[in-house]
């Protein structure tokens, strides 16, 4: 019983002493994750600031869900604080939901959200959850006219790139002593966005969005 009652507790200590260990030997270190990621942004619209054409008073819009690879590179400057970038292309239509139901306003619009974290580690041994904020800025590229425009006239359409902010929860936990590890990472952000259709160069139709999409993310990081 004493044998076993000392290798218990030298099997506790060399635990215990792993879990410093890894808690420890961040700082310094970058750390890549390769995610899955939904985007589910919101796209109802906030405020009408333009109406040429005549849109039944109760239109109402939403911007459709989608699933993508990320990439996040982050760098540990101490054991428990960090800073993260991500990269990311997502596509985006949006459709009538009252008013013009099911019809296609936008089509394929190609955001890169441009975002940037600061972020805090706690650490609870082996799992290892984190909070962080920060700055953000969608890029929109290649938007197009929805199919439901065209016969109204439309000849061009843009949505205006914006800041914003990101706020950040997740959790990484290690599958290995070389850095390989699990990690599962929810932002959510607060930014809109403004989008114009175009009849010739007059703007016949403008609207103010609120994108404010959750972006859900799972994978697998590699930290060195």
């Amino acid at each position: 019983m004493k044998l076993l009652h000392a290798v218990c507790i030298f099997a506790l200590g060399s635990l215990a002493a792993s879990g410093t260990a890894m808690a420890q030997d961040r700082a310094g270190s970058v750390q890549v994750k390769a995610f899955a990621t939904a985007v589910l942004p919101d796209g109802k619209i906030t405020k009408f600031e333009t109406d040429l054409v005549g849109l039944p008073a109760n239109t109402q819009t939403t911007a459709n869900d989608n699933v993508v690879p990320t990439v996040a590179v982050e760098y540990f400057f101490t054991d428990n604080f960090s800073v993260e970038t991500i990269c990311c292309l997502t596509q985006h239509d949006v459709d009538g939901t009252t008013g013009l139901p099911g019809a296609e306003l936008v089509s394929d619009a190609k955001l890169i959200p441009a975002t940037f974290t600061a972020k805090y580690h706690f650490d609870l041994g082996a799992i290892k959850p984190y909070v962080g904020a920060g700055p953000a800025y969608f890029i929109f590229i290649d938007e197009q006219r929805g199919a439901a425009t065209i016969p109204l006239g439309v000849t061009d359409f843009d949505l205006s790139n914006e800041f914003g902010v990101a706020l950040q929860a997740g959790v990484d936990i290690p599958v290995n002593s070389r850095g390989l590890g699990v990690s599962l990472d929810a932002k959510r952000y607060f930014i809109d966005t403004t989008a114009r259709w175009f009849a010739g160069n007059t703007v016949a139709i403008q609207t103010e969005h609120r994108l404010d999409p959750w972006v859900l993310s799972a994978g697998l990081a590699f930290r060195f």
